[in-house]
């Protein structure tokens, strides 16, 4: 079942949703607004393969970079970001990570895979962020470029996996 801004509202009040900041204007009629923080990692540039295997670090192949000034985020480039708020889910409650429309009608992509967040998860959320349009898209920190649907589950759980207390990107 997906809630409501009223069963939101009623998550957050009662302490079992946690957004952090919190702004309750980023409550929409059934999802929450998530803004762009201050970081980013841009791809460094290479010519050999990357390895896709389960123990790779995608740290090694890219750059953090502040996200102080606007970021110019070109055609066909991915980099990635995360989350101004930190997201804590009761272990009843999981959630979808979704563009919003405003920005995915300019070829803006915020999720290119990842966009499940699991029970119990109490972390900010990495973005992969992707440029599909013809031109160049204009970043800033702060903006609302994603939002998060909750999901009532059957039964309970919580995430411990690689990436459960992620405050970075």
């Amino acid at each position: 079942m997906i809630l409501t801004r009223e069963k939101i509202l009623e998550e957050i009040e009662q302490g079992r949703v946690e957004i952090d900041p919190y702004d309750p204007a980023l409550v929409g009629p059934a999802s929450i607004d998530l803004r762009l923080g201050g970081e980013i990692r841009t791809m460094d540039p290479g010519s050999g393969p990357i390895d896709v295997e389960e123990a790779i670090d995608y740290r090694r192949f890219s750059t953090l970079r502040k996200l102080d000034q606007p970021f110019d985020l070109v055609s066909g480039q991915t980099i990635l970001g995360i989350t101004l708020e930190r997201v804590r889910l009761p272990a009843d409650l999981c959630a979808w990570l979704e563009g919003r429309s405003r920005f995915a009608r300019l070829g803006l992509l915020v999720h290119v895979t990842a966009g499940f967040l699991s029970p119990g998860i109490n972390n900010r959320q990495v973005l992969e962020i992707a440029n599909l349009s013809g031109r160049t898209l204009r970043l800033r920190a702060g903006t609302p470029v994603c939002q998060i649907i909750l999901q009532r589950t059957e039964g309970s759980a919580v995430y411990r996996g690689r990436f459960a207390d992620q405050s970075r990107v």
